[in-house]
């Protein structure tokens, strides 16, 4: 087993609720008020477009604003992985990855497990490269249960995900809840429910009453919670006596996280377009438009600020030069 490159739930496409777009000789993010599935392919285009969006869409001129879904993974933490992440916008390399209680940074004295205050009030965050950064991994239910041709990129391949990325507060404070909110009323058996990826909108006094959306994890449209918890409990006792064992599942996935210092390598992060759609400098605070969750305003670093860094410059080349 290779050490140092974390084993990721395996993706076969994505799932956006936004795209990149050129404006003034640059690519910008801009958000957009319906999903979108696509492969890992792109073009001259842009993403190309995955057989299961027009699948799911059955009206070509409806907008998708809703997923059947299914969870990989029992653990909320193994379906939704979410910390504040800084990467090199050159490279794509992970920086630093923090949870704000602590963080792994790259320093010059090499990775360094160190407190992490969240962006707010890191002096290293100051500049709007340090976002949350959540990643939700779904398996996509067809219209009969899932089950259909792995050649069509459905859900055939039952250890397959279509991956969800986003930048938002709102979209990784709402699934967090509803993950936990899910495996305390199922008794843990997240992995059994049958359930639904919802795009919201709502306005706020900094949207300027402009919708903002992002994303939702509920239950099957006119399912009741006592009903599909019992429909788990069942489907549970049928994959134990076919010899199924979700646990030892969840637990090959934590192992498999737990093996790289990062989850994801610059060379994962270049593919993805993660850099270009959700860290990338913005050139004017209006030309992002109040309805984008991820593109927010940044400000100029402060003395303060800049006098902090030279402070963590300096006590990272004075380890280096003790280490010497």
């Amino acid at each position: 087993m290779l050490k140092g490159l974390a084993l990721t739930p395996p993706v076969i496409g994505r799932i956006a609720i936004g795209r990149v777009v050129e404006k003034n000789g640059r690519r910008l993010p801009e958000k957009d008020d319906e999903f979108t599935l696509t492969s890992q392919v792109q073009n001259q285009e842009g993403w190309v477009v995955h057989p299961m969006d027009a699948q799911l869409r059955k009206d070509p001129q409806a907008k998708l604003r809703s997923i059947p879904v299914r969870l990989l993974f029992d653990d909320p933490d193994l379906s939704l992985r979410a910390h504040y992440t800084m990467f090199d916008r050159a490279t794509g390399r992970p920086l630093c990855v923090g949870d704000g209680e602590s963080c792994k940074r790259v320093t010059l004295s090499g990775m360094q497990s160190l407190p992490c205050p969240s962006p707010s009030v890191c002096a290293l965050a100051q500049d709007g490269h340090c976002k949350p950064y959540g990643r939700l991994h779904v398996r996509i239910d067809a219209e009969d249960g899932g089950h259909t041709d792995a050649g069509t990129g459905a859900t055939g391949d039952e250890l397959s995900s279509f991956v969800f990325r986003t930048t938002g507060f709102n979209s990784i404070r709402t699934l967090s809840a509803r993950l936990r909110y899910l495996f305390a009323a199922s008794g843990g058996l997240l992995a059994a429910l049958p359930l639904e990826l919802r795009l919201r909108g709502k306005s706020t006094t900094l949207s300027h009453r402009t919708p903002i959306y992002y994303v939702d994890l509920t239950l099957r449209s006119g399912h009741s919670l006592a009903q599909v918890v019992a429909l788990a409990r069942q489907e549970r006792q049928q994959q134990a006596a076919l010899g199924l064992d979700q646990a030892a599942l969840d637990e090959a996935a934590r192992q498999g996280l737990a093996l790289g210092e990062f989850e994801e390598s610059s060379e994962e992060v270049a593919s993805a377009g993660v850099i270009e759609e959700f860290f990338a400098e913005p050139e004017r605070p209006e030309s992002l438009g109040p309805s984008s969750e991820y593109a927010e305003v940044t400000t100029p670093p402060t003395l303060k600020t800049k006098l902090a860094r030279k402070l963590l410059a300096t006590a990272d080349q004075g380890g280096t030069h003790a280490g010497a």
